[in-house]
């Protein structure tokens, strides 16, 4: 009988701990607040390096970005349309190609903070569905100038909320590469590998 308790108490974990965990996770607004926060602070403290050593300023930021941004996404993002062309390596190259591209745009872009205020806007997302992606619109306010930054989180397969692309001072990164990404595969007869080859 006791064996038989512990076996149910047991069991009781494995049905009740994946809620538990779902429970406690981050909203898209909370994981783009703390991911945001972060990164500003790692700004603040590594932009000596941006003249004195780029690599490791970039480095830094990279290593924030990589804690809430996917890259796979964001690589699904850009090449829209022609994602279903690409192979696995194709679009992981393409990943890897976008971390580098994104956190050289980012970060150079930031470079300018100086403890700046950081404010949420109130959300404008109306979908009844859980899963459905979330805009998440924040400014860096200053004296002489507003800096405005939009996220779109969607829900992985860890369901954890990650971004994917974004928007700063009112370019939409990801439509802006896709641009660029379709007009390489103009250039190069759709090939994929000549495209990333000449991604600039």
């Amino acid at each position: 009988m006791k064996m038989l308790k512990i076996f149910a108490f047991f069991w009781f974990l494995q049905l009740a701990l994946p809620g538990l965990v779902n429970a406690q996770q981050l909203t898209a607004v909370e994981t783009a607040e703390i991911g945001v926060k972060t990164l500003l602070e790692t700004v603040a403290s590594s932009k000596d390096f941006f003249v004195s050593d780029r690599e490791r300023y970039f480095t830094d930021v990279e290593n924030v970005l990589n804690t809430f941004v996917d890259f796979n996404a964001v690589a699904e993002v850009v090449m829209n349309r022609f994602v279903s062309e690409a192979t696995d390596e194709q679009k992981q190259r393409f990943s890897g190609i976008l971390r580098n591209t994104l956190t050289r745009f980012y970060g150079a872009s930031l470079i300018s903070y100086n403890n700046e205020e950081l404010i949420f806007l109130p959300s404008d997302n109306t979908s009844s569905d859980p899963r459905a992606d979330r805009v998440v619109a924040m400014e860096l306010r200053s004296t002489d100038s507003n800096l405005r930054l939009q996220y779109q989180m969607f829900l992985d397969e860890n369901d954890e909320w990650k971004l994917k692309n974004l928007s700063l001072a009112g370019i939409n990164l990801g439509r802006q590469y896709f641009t660029q990404f379709s007009a390489l595969m103009t250039e190069h007869d759709n090939d994929i590998d000549l495209v990333l080859d000449n991604w600039q």
